[in-house]
């Protein structure tokens, strides 16, 4: 049982965190933190889209902007 976990630590770090550590090693800071880069690219594009969703909603008035729109409150 000992060596399957230590074939799971070999895969994880020497095959699946390679680009990782290829990343890590770069001269420049940019291309170091690319993959940041590519998810604060991701979740803006989201923010943006989840931003026009509820201005669509809001000016077809399908929005319930009542005061008692929840039975709790």
């Amino acid at each position: 049982m000992k060596s399957f976990f230590y074939g799971i630590e070999d895969l994880f770090v020497n095959v699946l965190f390679a680009p990782m550590d290829a990343l890590r090693f770069m001269e420049s800071w940019t291309l170091s933190n690319i993959l940041n880069w590519i998810f604060m690219l991701i979740g803006f594009v989201a923010f943006v889209y989840w931003m026009l969703e509820l201005k669509k909603f809001n000016d077809n008035g399908e929005e319930d902007k009542s005061i008692s729109s929840h039975s709790y409150l």
